[in-house]
């Protein structure tokens, strides 16, 4: 008896499929010009063999092609740092390998379905005209400003599940996705998302989410598959396209809300003159705003 469910030892083994398929990533993209180590003939991996890994983080081969494995072994923060400084990870990469190994670091949640705090929509139509909203972890979104709606109107007319900002940029067709640069954001939005996806493996909701995007975009899917890059969201430009308004060019800013741990304000701040005018316009014009079409 291990004294552990059904779905606590489902969990534990997709965590660790996460964590092997994490650390194969980081491997390949080191090569061994990198560390100073002879190429060799004949390899057969694009960046740094499994003992390579391990003779530079100082760990036997046997345990570290273990954990790559996703065998259930027990590690220590001394260890994962080890082979974190060989993989040359980055900040958010180190905690999403502590996550993933189950290594004990500060609790970090996302509190679902818990009411805002009362000032919020307050905050957000303070901060008119710049478009601003709130969403959860998961990319739901939960409050918005006349501003948010006027540029992203399909978003808040959706209902439910499907008012989730990650729904929205993989399968709005071409004709109504409002991202000008959807190639370059992609890859970052499931990033961000995997890093978040990570303190909640397992919980119905998020696994959910995945399941549905999944199913009805391929490029999610692809993406979701072959990528294991983690992100902290940052401050980043972000081209729009509205129907009546033109190309809106913006910088976002994220804020978390202490209260509701896991919930942020996102604020779009327009990067020139025109894209502030048109965010303008579409606020004195809302009948202009409304999608002029739908599928």
């Amino acid at each position: 008896m291990t004294g552990m469910s059904t779905a606590e030892e489902t969990t534990g083994r997709e965590r660790r499929g996460e964590l092997g398929a994490f650390l194969r990533s980081r491997r390949e993209r080191i090569t061994p010009a990198d560390v100073g180590m002879p190429a060799g003939p004949r390899r057969r991996t694009p960046g740094l063999r499994r003992e390579e890994v391990a003779q530079l983080a100082g760990v036997g081969v046997t345990w570290y092609t273990w954990l790559e494995q996703g065998r259930p072994i027990k590690v220590s923060t001394q260890v994962l740092d080890a082979v974190a400084r060989t993989l040359r990870l980055d900040g958010t990469e180190h905690e999403h390998l502590y996550r993933l190994a189950e290594v004990p670091t500060a609790t970090l949640s996302d509190t679902v379905g818990t009411p805002l705090p009362p000032d919020v929509q307050t905050i957000l139509d303070g901060l008119l005209p710049l478009p601003a909203v709130v969403s959860n972890g998961r990319c739901d979104v939960l409050a918005w400003n006349a501003a948010y709606a006027a540029l992203f109107p399909r978003v808040v007319r959706a209902t439910g599940c499907e008012r989730n900002s990650m729904w929205m940029m993989f399968t709005l067709p071409p004709c109504c996705n409002p991202v000008v640069n959807w190639e370059e954001e992609t890859p970052i939005h499931v990033a961000v998302f995997r890093h978040r996806y990570i303190r909640h493996l397992g919980e119905p909701g998020w696994k959910e989410l995945v399941e549905r995007l999944q199913a009805v975009s391929p490029e999610f899917a692809r993406l979701w598959a072959a990528s294991h890059d983690v992100a902290i969201p940052g401050q980043r430009t972000k081209v729009f396209r509205h129907h009546a308004g033109g190309e809106i060019r913006t910088r976002t800013t994220n804020l978390e809300i202490t209260a509701s741990p896991g919930v942020r304000v996102v604020v779009y701040v327009p990067t020139d003159e025109e894209s502030r005018d048109r965010i303008g316009w579409l606020l004195a014009n809302p009948e202009a705003a409304a999608p002029d079409h739908t599928h």
